[in-house]
């Protein structure tokens, strides 16, 4: 699909077409759909972006927590949505090793149990042990500094999914 049809078709195409950029999230397409016509895919981003910082932070929340963890379980049960099986897969995560996949689940728990969210990584451009360093720096952050991080990588991871979704 291209830039030029997503701006021309309807609202509710639109929905439907970029409807898994935001994790089970249609909700953000739906709402930037408005601000169209879009010059280019960053603005398209901007706007879809925009919507998801002025949604009540009850609906970022529930955005954030429509992500997966990482080699969580619904990797191990094969229920990623696409794009998310792609990203993590090619990070490597889908061969962890024992010790590896031990040292995830532990983080995973001890993050949720703090934060009360998975943990958000764009992980594009990361091998496993990137993935584990940034995860265990990142935990020792306070909430309020997690949240603002995981809406930043859920920027970057979006961003991407346009890039690879549309051309221009």
């Amino acid at each position: 699909m291209t830039l030029w049809e997503i701006n021309r078709i309807s609202s509710g195409a639109f929905t439907t077409a970029l409807s898994e950029i935001f994790e089970h999230s249609p909700w953000v397409a739906e709402r930037a759909s408005a601000a169209r016509p879009f010059a280019g895919i960053a603005e398209l981003h901007g706007a879809m972006m925009a919507a998801v910082r002025a949604a009540p932070e009850e609906m970022q929340l529930a955005l954030i927590r429509a992500h997966p963890e990482l080699a969580g379980k619904a990797a191990i049960r094969g229920e990623l949505t696409p794009d998310s099986r792609l990203e993590q897969s090619r990070a490597g995560l889908n061969e962890c090793s024992p010790d590896e996949l031990a040292r995830l689940r532990a983080l995973n728990a001890n993050y949720h149990a703090k934060f009360g969210f998975p943990f958000i990584l764009a992980v594009k451009g990361y091998d496993r042990p990137g993935v584990l360093r940034e995860f265990a720096r990142r935990i020792e952050n306070d909430r309020d500094a997690e949240f603002e991080a995981a809406m930043a990588q859920i920027g970057r991871i979006t961003r991407s999914r346009l890039d690879d979704l549309l051309a221009e």
